[in-house]
């Protein structure tokens, strides 16, 4: 670990001297020269070899690929730019059959339910799973109040349920997107987490809980169970197998989403861009991910036009100003209409909202000012010539 890692501990904030991304980035390491894990993996990248790894995902679709007709692999699938490029490639380009698997979006929006949609009709068989909604909407309050983020259960389902499928239907091949603590700055477990779906890293990373802890006098032990990993060794007799299809070609997210636009008619934010960001084509299916974003920025002081602009500039698709200015302009815009949807979700009042807002807001990053609260180091173009 370097020193610029270890002073996350104090908030001492930088940027990775590539893509700007904030150094409050969860499990996010930097070296010495001041470079981020994620861009760091994507200079590795450059050398892979892009022809033999698709001869590898091909070698691997020919060994799964059914004699028979029935699926021979599952796509984890919310109907984005991500999931269904992966899907339109399976299916189109190398000739698998696979099942599209939704585990659903808590608020969701038309835009997303237009864009799955318009995929399915193209020729996808889709298994589409809604949890029980009350319990649902009583864990999104529980988590918004009590950790300031309304979706941990549905990281949850969102992992298991493919899983389950998988067992349940004998479909031990699993595609999902790409590995983001690998690209975009993280804790990768270990030196094939950019390859292997890893399921220690399921709560270790990306939920931080096991389900089991959520039981209490209003969540019974039936009510969590579409959130649970399904047990090990039913996975290992099933021989399921999950890996990242982004590891097998050269991952980016906005040629993702020219790829898609290309095949189908697929919808962008109706709005022009989302609420908080200078894009309008990704995270489009739920409406409470404005309110995630927006939490971020609370908790660690950027949000998702940082997120977004660190992922184009590692790209080349902005440069370093653009980046600041985009941030400066979007990154604490209040998606309001969102919020208005999630306070309605959840039964809570805009008052009760903006309290819990402030119990979650990090004081060491932010100051109370007599308009309210500021960023202690809000990006600047200083920052280019710092770096």
């Amino acid at each position: 670990m370097s020193d610029r890692t270890k002073s996350l501990n104090a908030y001492e904030i930088f940027y990775c001297k590539k893509c700007l991304v904030s150094s409050a980035r969860p499990r996010i390491s930097f070296d010495d020269k001041g470079i981020c894990n994620g861009c760091n993996y994507l200079d590795k990248r450059k050398e892979d070899d892009y022809k033999k790894k698709g001869e590898e995902l091909k070698s691997i679709c020919d060994s799964y690929r059914s004699k028979n007709g029935y699926y021979d692999c599952i796509v984890p699938w919310s109907g984005g730019k991500d999931s269904s490029s992966i899907a339109y490639k399976l299916k189109f380009e190398f000739k698998m059959n696979p099942l599209l698997v939704t585990f659903a979006p808590l608020i969701p929006s038309e835009v997303g339910y237009k864009n799955r949609e318009n995929l399915v009709r193209t020729g996808f068989d889709h298994e589409y799973f809604r949890p029980n909604q009350k319990v649902s909407q009583l864990l999104s309050r529980r988590f918004f109040i009590e950790r300031g983020d309304p979706k941990i259960h549905w990281n949850a389902g969102i992992h298991s349920t493919p899983l389950r499928v998988s067992i349940e239907k004998k479909i031990p091949l699993i595609f999902y997107a790409e590995h983001g603590d690998s690209l975009y700055g993280g804790n990768p477990l270990n030196a094939d987490a950019s390859k292997l779906k890893n399921l220690d890293e399921i709560y270790e990373n990306l939920i931080g809980d096991d389900p089991r802890h959520w039981i209490d006098e209003e969540i019974s032990q039936n009510d969590i169970f579409p959130y649970t990993l399904p047990d090990e060794t039913l996975l290992k007799k099933n021989k399921t197998t999950a890996y990242f299809f982004g590891y097998f070609e050269n991952w980016n997210v906005h040629k993702n989403f020219e790829f898609l636009k290309s095949k189908i008619n697929f919808f962008t934010h109706p709005d022009g861009r989302t609420p908080g960001t200078f894009t309008n084509f990704d995270s489009l299916d739920d409406h409470i991910d404005q309110v995630y974003y927006y939490m971020q920025y609370i908790k660690f002081g950027f949000g998702r036009a940082s997120r977004d602009g660190s992922r184009q500039l590692q790209h080349g698709i902005i440069n370093k100003k653009q980046f600041i200015e985009n941030v400066i302009k979007y990154d604490s815009e209040i998606p309001s209409k969102d919020i208005a949807r999630f306070c309605e979700y959840i039964n809570i009042s805009s008052t009760k909202f903006s309290e819990t807002v402030d119990q979650h807001r990090n004081k060491e990053i932010w100051k109370k000012t007599a308009n309210g609260w500021d960023l202690k180091n809000q990006i600047s173009n200083k920052i280019i010539n710092e770096i």
